[in-house]
């Protein structure tokens, strides 16, 4: 056999090293590329036409949300038909009919639509909302920076469909859009809300440097899907639009720490409370509040678009569903990514708390509602000449707006328990009691002022739900109030 000289053994090893070579770098992944964006976004660009050109596919899922969801999907959210009848929540709860008479929302309070109704809803709805400038414009339309820098003062206190025609026509019913969470350079998300969302975390001392893009995909939800005050001078004038959250300790804003600033000053109050006569302040969807106080998905990590923008496929592309809903009416394929559990299963498990978080929410609805009726004969029975201990009215009055509060928190909070569930409990556990004390001292006062009190105090609830006037909002049919808990409450 003929012996290899030096020379071939070193051609022969400069080939092997070759061979390698070419298989190692077969297996890297490519160079990363830039995408050319063909369509550049203009800075400052409102227009959610302009941004559909480069990013169509997140553009046809966002125009979805004006479409209706598939029917029977969630229990208790039902959302709007195909001829956009809504559920009234007023003839679903009626309670909250007789809590709320007097406010806007005791004349009409419907089940929300998706993103695109955020402003039509509002123009649709004859509400206390009217006499409240562009305020209610604050979080629903993606105007309200530009609005509120050139009004001024007169956002606030100027007439709401006076500022609603300072909107560009071709989008003035526009909610909710992409420069509202997008920036338009990069995609990447921004707070477009500084002069709310913004202040309350500078009022909690947050330090931004540190916020990942999981808070993010949370605070860009928390900028409307929170509750806020409007402050309101002696003429009733709004002044400003604010959360109340400087008592918190960011994440956590507990209702007690609400409920301490809303109660903190007259300007806080909103309305008068008709059955009552107080003047009172108002909590408004807290959906952030309640699910960043410790809970269970919170403290896992789990963001608002994890749920309700989940991935999803797109032709070839997989984005964030900006067809934004309730998890429950795409089968709870969100849910999925973590638990391993079948959706009827997981189905099963929504259901059962939203079961319990509305039976206490009823509970906890009644118990207050009497009270207030109580309220109301203590007037009366003043008027009458009689004398009430107003040590037991103040004290039942105090304990009577901590429980009115507390109920309005969770009634006005759009998952219906399942955010945090034994928070919610533990919150209209708290109404209870509060209502509860609130009626034992009353009763006392007007035994004490030689009145008798039936053991069962006539709510007059069809009152306070059929007559609404003519600016009542028209509901299915096919409502009609039941006692699911067999309270047995007299109306």
């Amino acid at each position: 056999m003929k012996q290899k000289t030096p020379a071939t053994k070193f051609f022969g090893l400069i080939m092997i090293m070759a061979f390698f070579s070419l298989i190692l770098t077969g297996c890297q992944e490519p160079p990363k590329t830039e995408m050319v964006k063909t369509v550049q976004i203009p800075e400052g660009e409102i227009d959610p036409t302009a941004w559909g050109k480069a990013y169509p596919i997140e553009y046809d899922l966002w125009k979805k949300t004006e479409q209706p969801l598939p029917a029977g999907k969630s229990k208790y959210k039902k959302g709007f038909d195909a001829d956009h009848i809504t559920y009234d929540k007023l003839s679903e709860f009626p309670y909250m009919a007789l809590l709320y008479n007097g406010w806007g929302f005791g004349i009409g309070y419907n089940e929300p639509r998706g993103h695109a109704f955020m402003v039509r809803d509002q123009l649709e709805i004859d509400s206390s909302r009217v006499k409240s400038g562009g305020a209610c414009l604050t979080c629903k339309t993606p105007y309200f920076n530009k609005l509120e820098r050139e009004l001024g003062e007169g956002y606030y206190k100027g007439d709401y469909k006076a500022v609603v025609d300072k909107i560009p026509e071709h989008n003035r019913n526009l909610g909710v859009a992409c420069i509202d969470c997008h920036n338009s350079k990069d995609m990447s998300l921004q707070l477009s809300r500084e002069i709310t969302l913004g202040k309350a975390m500078k009022a909690m001392n947050v330090d931004r440097s540190q916020i990942t893009r999981q808070d993010m995909r949370s605070l860009v939800c928390a900028q409307c899907h929170v509750t806020y005050i409007m402050a309101r001078d002696k003429d009733m004038k709004v002044t400003e639009v604010f959360f109340p959250w400087k008592e918190g300790k960011w994440p956590k804003i507990s209702v007690e720490d609400i409920i301490k600033v809303i109660r903190s000053s007259e300007s806080h109050n909103e309305w008068k409370q008709a059955v009552t006569g107080f003047k009172v302040g108002y909590i408004r969807h807290p959906e952030f509040e309640l699910y960043a106080y410790d809970s269970i998905h919170y403290k896992a990590g789990v963001s608002c678009a994890d749920c309700h923008m989940p991935y999803t496929k797109v032709g070839t592309s997989k984005v964030s569903d900006h067809r934004v809903a309730s998890p429950l009416k795409s089968d709870l394929k969100a849910c999925s990514q973590c638990h391993a559990e079948g959706p009827e299963w997981l189905r099963e498990q929504v259901f059962n708390i939203q079961d319990r978080t509305v039976s206490m929410m009823i509970r906890s609805g009644y118990a207050n509602a009497t009270t207030a009726k109580l309220f109301e004969k203590v007037h009366n029975v003043q008027k009458e000449g009689k004398t009430i201990d107003m040590e037991l009215y103040n004290q039942a009055k105090d304990y009577y707006l901590e429980g009115f509060y507390r109920t309005v928190f969770v009634g006005a909070e759009n998952s219906i328990g399942f955010h945090n569930p034994p928070e919610a409990i533990r919150i209209l556990g708290d109404s209870v009691a509060f209502a509860m004390k609130a009626e034992s001292l009353l009763r006392q006062a007007l035994t004490k002022a030689g009145v008798e009190v039936p053991i069962k105090v006539d709510l007059e609830l069809m009152k306070y739900v059929d007559e609404r006037g003519k600016d009542k909002v028209k509901f299915k049919p096919e409502q009609e109030f039941k006692d699911p808990f067999n309270l047995q409450v007299k109306f």
